[in-house]
């Protein structure tokens, strides 16, 4: 009996991550083509990241995570940096969407215990804050030399580490505002699944 729901469980969770996984592309494609600030879409795929961390867990975040930064690298959305530091855009881009989603189910995770609206909404804090840090560490690590460069090619009037601050706040504070707007939706969606078990 218990390995017969452990299995039904882990075809849920394989589903509902499938799922989730369709909307990470479909929003990130979206995305692509509505670039409200800065030369960067805003990153809608973060939405199904934290509620696939929410109801799956930090593994399924992170596989989001992963996702997410695939379509941005094969869209075209790390094309800036690419033409300055091929590794360093990888490894930053690969890095930030994995590590949102595993934050996102990691703080889901562990505040749950207490209170799920709280859990949510520090989930859906978590996942646009580290995704953005880590942006902006991997833009220090590696793009730091380059800032005259990219401002240039973008026509920013701007220099050094308030430049990449300056490209990031923008998309920042809408993926916050989101994220925290759609928080109601995503503890509506845990107490629908739990009610299905």
């Amino acid at each position: 009996m218990k390995a017969t729901n452990q299995r039904r469980m882990s075809t849920r969770t394989m589903v509902l991550g499938a799922v989730m996984t369709a909307l990470v592309i479909l929003l990130q494609l979206i995305s692509t083509y509505t670039t409200f600030f800065g030369p960067f879409s805003t990153a809608l795929a973060l939405i199904p990241i934290i509620i696939g961390a929410a109801l799956c867990g930090w593994g399924i975040g992170a596989w989001l995570g992963l996702v997410f930064a695939v379509v941005v690298m094969a869209t075209g959305g790390a094309a800036l940096f690419f033409a300055f530091h091929i590794i360093g855009t990888v490894v930053t881009v690969v890095a930030k969407g994995m590590a949102c989603g595993l934050a996102a189910g990691l703080i889901y995770k562990l505040l749950s215990r207490v209170n799920d609206t709280v859990a949510v909404v520090a989930a859906s804090l978590a996942c646009p804050v580290v995704n953005t840090a880590v942006f902006l560490l991997g833009c220090s690590i590696f793009f730091l030399p380059h800032a005259e460069g990219i401002a240039q090619m973008i026509g920013m009037d701007v220099s050094g580490m308030a430049l990449f601050w300056a490209l990031a706040m923008g998309n920042f504070i809408f993926e916050v505002g989101l994220s925290v707007v759609l928080s109601p939706v995503v503890v509506r969606l845990l107490q629908i699944r739990r009610r299905a078990h």
